[in-house]
């Protein structure tokens, strides 16, 4: 039981960097839109809600944040970083799961551009997901053995059903407060 429960946690704690980009872009945000304004069939190809000033904070938050768990875990477990593997894969790591996540939210916008949905306008499970699959998009071609060890092998499934249910309420509790910080304009 012990070792389900260590596979939850690693894979949550290791994703952490993944899931702090989206709401440190919309601290962050603001500025010249990643899309410049340009519209494609008519729509613009992102919007207003993405931007170089969100991109670039929120991923250098992501890495950080990755950093500072690194460094944390660095006298406890030298030689894995609980679940970072080694100290130079963890960078690339970081860099992966941050930036792929907000590379996810993009693509997320672009679909939901093409769709016809406003800026702010729910998208069940696009919504949830594009920042996931984002980052273990960029994660599995580079890193497979390392994405196989955490989320598939031995135990690390049942760490992966959890991250994959706990994304939607961790959505939706970080938008809520987000709206009531006033950097988001829809609690959803």
């Amino acid at each position: 039981m012990s070792d389900v429960v260590t596979s939850i946690l690693t894979a949550v704690w290791v994703f952490i960097p993944a899931m702090l980009p989206n709401s440190a872009a919309a601290i962050f945000g603001g500025g010249k839109p990643i899309d410049l304004g340009k519209t494609w069939k008519g729509r613009r190809i992102l919007g207003d809600g993405k931007t170089w000033r969100g991109l670039f904070g929120g991923g250098l938050a992501g890495v950080f944040i990755g950093l500072a768990q690194m460094a944390v875990s660095l006298p406890f477990d030298p030689e894995n970083l609980w679940g970072f593997a080694s100290f130079s894969a963890g960078i690339f790591l970081l860099f992966l799961l941050s930036f792929g996540s907000l590379f996810g939210d993009v693509v997320g916008s672009l679909i939901k551009r093409r769709m016809g949905l406003e800026r702010g306008t729910k998208a069940p499970l696009l919504d949830q997901y594009d920042f996931v699959i984002g980052a273990f998009l960029l994660i599995t071609p580079l890193y497979w053995t390392w994405f196989r060890n955490i989320y598939l092998d031995g135990n690390g499934i049942f760490g992966l059903v959890f991250l994959l249910l706990l994304i939607p309420a961790l959505h939706r509790s970080i938008n809520i407060l987000g709206y009531k910080m006033g950097v988001k304009k829809e609690p959803w």
